[in-house]
């Protein structure tokens, strides 16, 4: 099993973003942070939770069960929920529907922000790079 943690950072809504990528597994360790481009908190949280998905598949982590976890509410609802009233937000569900299938089982949590620390540094390091 793996577990995979993101967050995003945004400074202004919208304005310039980045993204920390976790993923924890019984031999693996690895960080990533991204750059996000511009855009407001929320597409920023599900644009690293989509690079999180692709990440994974490249590196061909899909034959075991994938926990993500995320302090966003709103991506955490969408998915969950398989709807989104936001316009912005259906082309991300739409990308997360076509991903998903290379999934052996995939999941999606919501963690409060306190224990998603290790992606939030990441997010922030990857936002002051941007800058």
């Amino acid at each position: 099993m793996l577990r995979i943690y993101v967050d995003a950072a945004t400074k202004g809504n919208p304005g310039p973003s980045g993204g920390g990528i976790v993923i924890v597994g019984e031999a693996i360790h690895e960080q990533q942070h991204v750059s996000l481009g511009e855009c407001s908190n929320h597409e920023a949280e599900f644009r690293v939770f989509i690079q999180a998905l692709e990440l994974l598949i490249e590196k061909k982590y899909t034959d075991q069960t994938i926990v993500i976890h995320s302090d966003s509410k709103v991506v955490v609802q969408t998915i969950e929920k398989d709807y989104s009233k936001n316009p912005l937000f259906q082309p991300y569900l739409a990308t997360y529907k076509q991903l998903e299938p290379h999934f052996s089982l995939l999941l999606i949590k919501w963690i409060p922000e306190s224990q998603n620390k290790g992606a939030d540094s990441l997010a922030r390091q990857a936002l002051q790079k941007y800058l």
